[in-house]
């Protein structure tokens, strides 16, 4: 290589290319390669201009710095090395490789033989075996060095407390792509999500915190394109520091786009979470294409199966598993959590298939390293960390078994709610403690609460609208013949399959959704949310749209009627209900246990308090007997806002709640319990009256007739007044 008096030897750290004024620092990890070539391309990354051996080796890091080079640089890496699949190798020079730390990307995947680091047509059943010697830089997509300069009009994350955290889950592309209120050029872009029109809707809502499905680059899979889909959902990564290139409205490298969408959603004091995917990447297995990580070190970035290098180690359904287990992997996916938290100003994540994230070699360990390193991380460990706690490997459910610090989603919260309110026998008791956080999960090394992220519907699976409009899939769409997503929904029709102009059958199932809505946001946890339930969005039945890039996935925001008007309003007394109610969203969990208070610091008064008694309709305590009655489909509980909501024993002056569950088809008289120093309830919801604008009062002692298919919910007026309580519940709904 002749002398360039641009190039000198750069330094091994930051990974990836900083420009820092004077040109860019490249620097890549590789503990196996040989040689490590920088191509430098025009800035429509269709020409290759320059090519540049990197000249360092230091700590197994190859780097080089180049003067002169500006901020949006487009650039890719060719990585010499043995190419012995047996052994783990699987170098391949003639390959470009992305950049594992590349902050963007420029172009997209386009699907050709020449990405496969073998023969992809050779004959034979050992075709990863041979070596391919065509060029792959025509069909891949390329790197870009970004300008991170951005002036924050909120530098500060939100750090919304836990207990008054409320999730809601949604997709970039698909919230916006119909928005009326949204630019069309904007649409299913960062700056759409950023309009006026989609924020006021959310903030109006109620909750505080909006999850977002994966927005790092990822790769459409060709079996999909070759049946007219897509990857919608984004569950396939290739870039962990770089957001995808489809969510710009601006064009690809203006990183300033997202950065601005997250300033305006803090403006409104709503936190961003990103849903990660550290498990895999979009390489697959040993038949896989060579696009970054395989072709500059396969042996450290994955997990191979011992004794068998060749192929890999799927815990994770996908063909490969990312080997959190090597130090500079694990250095990869905690720098790009720091990344999106200190450069990004994201609030927090929720990880894919996060079991994996937690094995060793000898399984999951709640110790692990990567669980281990957030833990101590001075910027993770403040970050809102949730955990989809399981894979696909052996022992891989592991619902509360997350370290302190991490919340879970709680899939049995969703399998409760859902056939409880079908109809189910025996699932009393069990939804009794999805009500109470699932203290028999998460009630252990000092966790919380809410540690339990309790849902009823998520991206995976039917909306809101079709748990209650479908008993079977409908995803022939999806051209799998109907086979694909979960076959056991736990849900219910209401008597017709999909839509109907039946009367009955529609009231009904309004009432079932509001029995959910309702379920979610009054049980102790952390509630989410799935955009679009709040006004009954559906899916046409089909509960696997990860394929479905159209109308199927995207929000009808022109469909909404009468109805779902009057599901965004319920949705908003709900979400004000939380907030103007801690009992809801107490600290600590309920147990039932009876608690020897002090009063007023004396020593001689105590006050005995059960934080949560479990009621029959007569309104007396449910006996041991009555809980093992697999009829049993109508109980209530009573949750005593004078108990402990604190280590402090003292009593706390919290309304005390009355909520009664009735998943019997026909009227229930429930029997309204008598509390000491009050003879007065206000019933604040009755899903079977959501319209309703007065809080009507009985006293103790008095039988309510409670529909069949119905939840409601009281206030005690303790000591005569709790109108603080419903004057802070009218400011929410109003403000």
């Amino acid at each position: 290589m002749p002398y360039d008096r641009r190039i000198s030897e750069g330094l091994p750290f930051p990974l990836g290319a900083t420009w820092d004024g004077k040109g860019v620092n490249f620097a890549l990890f590789s503990a196996h390669a040989t040689k490590v070539e920088l191509c430098l391309f025009d800035t429509r990354g269709k020409r290759e201009v320059e090519r540049i051996e990197l000249p360092e080796y230091t700590d197994e890091v190859w780097h080089v710095h180049v003067a002169d080079l500006p901020a949006g640089t487009v650039y890719g890496y060719r990585v010499h090395g043995p190419y012995e699949p047996e052994a783990g190798h699987r170098f391949n020079p003639n390959k470009l490789l992305l950049d594992p730390y590349a902050k963007a990307h420029v172009g997209s995947l386009r699907w050709h033989p020449s990405l496969f680091g073998y023969t992809l047509n050779a004959k034979g059943d050992n075709p990863d075996l041979t070596f391919d010697k065509r060029d792959s830089a025509a069909y891949m997509p390329k790197c870009q060095v970004v300008d991170q300069t951005f002036n924050w009009a909120h530098p500060a994350r939100i750090r919304v407390p836990w207990d008054r955290t409320i999730v809601y889950e949604t997709h970039v592309r698909g919230y916006t792509k119909q928005h009326p209120g949204v630019p069309v050029k904007m649409r299913g872009t960062f700056d759409g999500f950023a309009q006026k029109a989609v924020i006021d809707h959310i903030r109006r809502l109620g909750v505080t915190t909006i999850e977002l499905m994966p927005i790092h680059a990822f790769v459409n899979d060709s079996y999909l394109l070759d049946k007219g889909l897509t990857n919608y959902w984004g569950y396939s990564t290739i870039g962990f520091f770089a957001a995808d290139p489809r969510y710009f409205a601006r064009g690809p490298g203006m990183v300033a786009e997202f950065k601005e969408m997250v300033d305006r959603l803090h403006d409104v004091g709503l936190e961003v979470i990103l849903d990660v995917v550290y498990n895999h990447t979009a390489e697959g297995n040993e038949r896989g294409p060579t696009l970054s990580f395989r072709g500059i070190d396969n042996a450290s970035y994955y997990r191979l199966m011992p004794e068998q290098n060749r192929y890999y180690i799927n815990d994770t359904g996908t063909g490969n598993t990312l080997n959190l287990a090597h130090p500079r992997v694990l250095q990869m996916v905690t720098d790009s959590l720091r990344y999106w938290m200190t450069e990004m100003n994201v609030d927090g994540f929720r990880f894919d298939l996060a079991t994996i994230l937690g094995r060793e070699p000898y399984g999951f360990d709640e110790g692990g390293g990567f669980l281990d390193s957030c833990r101590q991380d001075p910027v993770l460990a403040s970050a809102k960390l949730i955990a989809e706690p399981w894979d696909l490997g052996p022992g891989g459910y592991q619902v509360g078994g997350f370290p302190p610090g991490w919340a879970e989603w709680n899939d049995r919260f969703r399998d409760t709610v859902r056939a409880f309110w079908k109809g189910d026998e025996g699932c009393a008791a069990h939804l009794a403690a999805r009500l109470t956080a699932s203290g028999d999960f998460f009630n252990r090394r000092g966790r919380r609460p809410w540690a339990s992220v309790n849902f009823v519907t998520a991206h995976d699976g039917f909306t809101l609208q079709d748990l209650v409009s479908y008993n079977e899939r409908h995803n022939e769409a999806n051209g799998e013949n109907n086979n694909d997503g979960h076959g056991d929904n736990r849900s219910w029709n209401c008597g017709v399959e999909g839509p109907t102009d039946d009367a009955e059958v529609i009231a009904l199932r309004e009432r079932q959704k509001r029995n959910m809505l309702a379920t979610l946001l009054f049980s102790q946890g952390t509630p989410m949310m799935l955009a679009g339930d709040e006004f009954g969005r559906t899916q046409q039945g089909n509960n696997n749209a990860y394929c479905q890039d159209n109308e199927i996935s995207w929000v009808d925001w022109e469909s909404i009627d009468e109805r779902g008007h009057a599901l965004i309003a319920f949705v908003r007394k709900l979400t004000a209900l939380r907030h103007a109610l801690p009992v809801l969203r107490r600290g600590r969990f309920l147990t039932g246990e009876t608690r020897v208070l002090k009063l007023n610091g004396e020593a001689d008064e105590e006050l005995e308090v059960k934080d949560v008694k479990w009621l029959s309709p007569a309104g007396v305590e449910l006996t041991s007997e009555q809980w093992s009655d697999p009829a049993m489909r109508c109980f209530g509980l009573v949750i005593d806002g004078r108990a402990q909501a604190s280590g402090i024993r003292r009593p706390a002056s919290d309304a005390t709640l009355l909520v009664v569950v009735n998943a019997y088809h026909d009227v229930v008289e429930f029997k309204l319990p008598e509390v000491p120093g009050s003879d007065e309830w206000s019933c604040l919801i009755d899903t079977n009256a959501p319209e309703r604008d007065e809080l009507p009062e009985f006293g103790s002692g008095d039988v309510y007739q409670v529909t069949g298919r119905s939840l409601l919910l009281f206030a005690l007026h303790a000591q005569g007044d709790t109108q603080h309580v419903f004057d802070r519940l009218e400011e929410r709904l109003t403000g």
